[in-house]
């Protein structure tokens, strides 16, 4: 069986963490209203106003584009590396040296503000797809990262074996 390889590098753990139901929801609720509005000024109002019909219509077409591009994030552990990926533009790669810890934790409202990529009160960066469960990263010098994940237990005991 051949291993997988993330950049040369055989990987140890690898997880797609999807966007929660709540955010998957009101997605979906806001693209049927905005659609049902385009719709509905395409129907109903004169040749002079299609224009708002072509606004509301790019509109959606960008939130579906922004959604698309957000609906998850991908995690590669390698013995070197953490690479979190969360969209197109949104890569953050962590050498395992640079690491002193790992803990288990929550991204929860109070602290972040909402889900997607966010400043916490404590000073973290969090991306995170959902109020779940999460892993902390305390690295040497900088501000501790946060990112969501279905396996906290399992992603901070391999880090803490990597940094030991």
């Amino acid at each position: 069986m051949r291993k997988k390889t993330h950049r040369n590098e055989e990987i140890v753990y690898e997880e797609w963490v999807p966007a929660g139901g709540v955010v998957r929801s009101v997605m979906l609720i806001v693209f049927i209203l905005i659609i049902s509005i385009v719709i509905i000024v395409i129907t109903f109002m004169p040749e002079d106003l299609m224009f708002i019909g072509i606004i509301f219509g790019a509109v959606s077409l960008f939130i579906l584009l922004l959604y698309r591009n957000f609906r998850g994030l991908r995690i590669f552990i390698t013995r070197h590396q953490i690479e979190v990926d969360y969209g197109i533009f949104n890569h953050k790669k962590i050498p395992v040296q640079k690491i002193t810890g790992c803990e288990e934790t929550k991204t929860n409202f109070r602290r972040y503000g909402g889900i997607g990529i966010r400043l916490g009160w404590d000073g973290s960066w969090a991306y995170s797809t959902d109020f779940g469960e999460a892993v902390k990263i305390i690295l040497l010098e900088g501000r501790p990262f946060v990112f969501s994940t279905r396996n906290s237990q399992k992603i901070c005991k391999l880090i803490n074996e990597f940094t030991n």
